[in-house]
């Protein structure tokens, strides 16, 4: 990564030393909040983002002291100027969606924006408004800065979100001088997943060894070959299924990827969790030697 610095005739680059390390996984519950707090706790210097903004949950570990809160804006909802409506009802037989009841009120989770409502209303009383879909946060935390969000129910633009999020921590980064931003991402290889990975150094996929574990590491694993991030492996639980963790060594020793750490099974995590602690703090013992040993190949 490079940043500009003009000088008196030109413009001179600067390496920029910092690093944005995704943690991902083809499907929920592998362990990636787990991971990444951890993590924040062993790595100096970084800025965290937390990317899985339909369902974020690192603040529930790293318990953020909110500095700034940000209202997310997408996408457009119908609203009745109930002084113009003259009750003829086209509104209500235009909706495909059914968002629209006879005393013509507006449902703000099943109107989908077309605007179709607002082009055939006679009496212009319905308008389209910028719609409030969710919001956002700037966090202090014993570990560093920390950059998070919350998706409105049923609402869309997650991968917007992410993005926006993406860039603030990545903004606080450059301005404090942080060497990391650690992304703690959604699971899945939607939208959200391609806001998280674009533009990382790395991407840490975590599975875990079950058959759908296994086939949901492949289609991450080819996203982020698609955009060109290093990937590296991490099974979770690995001991739980030794035969289909040696499945997953193998299928990613064939596609030249590199298995970082197998963390075994551990009651410490569940606990650590309902401490809200993380878990590197909280436990000790194999597991926690391998995610120490893990950071460590992670920063080489």
């Amino acid at each position: 990564m490079q940043t500009r610095h003009a000088v008196d005739s030109g413009i001179a680059l600067v390496e920029d030393t910092m690093k944005q390390i995704a943690i991902i996984s083809g499907k929920g519950g592998t362990g990636k909040t787990i991971l990444t707090a951890s993590l924040a706790v062993l790595a100096e210097n970084k800025v965290m983002a937390d990317c899985d903004v339909d369902a974020a949950d690192l603040h529930l570990i790293l318990h953020p002291d909110i500095r700034e809160h940000h209202e997310f804006r997408s996408g457009k909802i119908a609203v009745v100027k109930s002084w113009l409506c003259q009750g003829c009802g086209e509104c209500v037989t235009a909706c495909r969606f059914d968002a629209i009841s006879d005393n013509f009120m507006i449902d703000p989770i099943a109107c989908e924006g077309c605007g179709v409502c607002s082009h055939i209303c006679p009496s212009a009383a319905v308008c389209m408004e910028e719609n409030r879909s969710g919001e956002w946060f700037i966090s202090d935390t014993r570990y560093g800065p920390m950059v998070h969000a919350a998706l409105g129910v049923a609402e869309e633009n997650s991968g917007k979100l992410v993005t926006l999020v993406r860039q603030h921590a990545t903004r606080i980064a450059e301005d404090e001088r942080r060497d990391y931003v650690l992304i703690d991402g959604p699971p899945g290889i939607g939208c959200p997943v391609i806001a998280s990975l674009t533009g990382a150094d790395l991407a840490i996929i975590i599975t875990e060894p079950t058959l759908s574990g296994m086939h949901d590491l492949e289609r991450v694993a080819q996203v982020a070959r698609h955009f060109n991030i290093p990937a590296k492996v991490v099974v979770n639980k690995f001991d739980l299924n030794t035969t289909n963790t040696e499945r997953i060594k193998q299928t990613t020793k064939d596609k030249g990827i590199d298995v970082l750490a197998l963390l075994p099974f551990s009651e410490q995590v569940s606990r650590s969790i309902v401490r809200g602690v993380p878990l590197i703090e909280y436990g000790n013992g194999q597991i926690v030697k391998e995610i120490k040993m893990l950071w460590e190949k992670i920063k080489d």
